[in-house]
């Protein structure tokens, strides 16, 4: 039922944009409001943890500690659970983009425009989804800590999103956007664990092919 209706409220703000709605008449009036220009003293600062929603930074940070849980329960589970999810997140969230081709803010053309089918690449925010799938993975993975995780998870991917609209890089409908696709992904998971739990029995069968099944 919860992926059910996070993906019924994807499919409505694609629609509300393609149907230029407003929701896009929000996403202008944010952008003129131009709230790095009202309050700059902060955007040092926001510059700075928007990395945290930086594919390349986070999937370090996430790998390194997936790569220690992995060695400490010696099993490639949470190794194959990222890179599922991390797939997943390239495939779906790069297929929209391509298709709607929306230009972001900095790019836009016409005030009150969707901006859609002009090339661009910013529907939905990628920083957004990979802040949710990134750090949701973690608190996913962590047993112990899942509770206290998916709370500091939850609190990155709001700040994160709502970062690149402070910044101007993305419109508020592509955060809500990439909310709702960095959520399917997390909630794909389960769905695929009997998947990656045979994979990862075949992988350690091939390395060790004497062990006990």
């Amino acid at each position: 039922m919860l992926f059910g209706l996070t993906g019924l409220a994807y499919l409505l703000v694609v629609a509300a944009v393609i149907c230029d709605t407003p929701l896009v008449d929000l996403d202008w009036s944010l952008l003129l409001f131009r709230p790095y220009k009202r309050w700059p003293e902060v955007q040092p600062l926001l510059n700075v943890w928007i990395l945290a929603g930086q594919r390349g930074p986070s999937a370090i940070v996430a790998c390194a500690w997936v790569a220690w849980r992995s060695y400490r329960i010696r099993s490639l589970r949470p190794l194959l659970v990222t890179g599922a999810a991390l797939l997943l997140l390239n495939v779906t969230v790069g297929g929209v983009k391509i298709v709607t081709g929306r230009l972001g803010p900095h790019y836009a053309h016409y005030v009150g425009s969707p901006e859609l089918f002009s090339g661009g690449e910013i529907f939905p925010s990628g920083h957004t989804a990979n802040a949710v799938v990134t750090w949701g993975v973690l608190a996913y993975l962590a047993v112990r800590w899942r509770r206290t995780g998916t709370v500091l998870a939850a609190l990155t991917a709001v700040s994160i999103g709502l970062t690149t609209v402070y910044l101007g890089t993305h419109w508020m409908s592509d955060v809500l956007a990439g909310w709702a696709a960095g959520a399917l992904v997390l909630l794909s998971l389960p769905l695929a664990e009997p998947l990656i739990a045979g994979l990862d029995r075949r992988i350690r069968a091939l390395r060790n092919p004497h062990a006990p099944e």
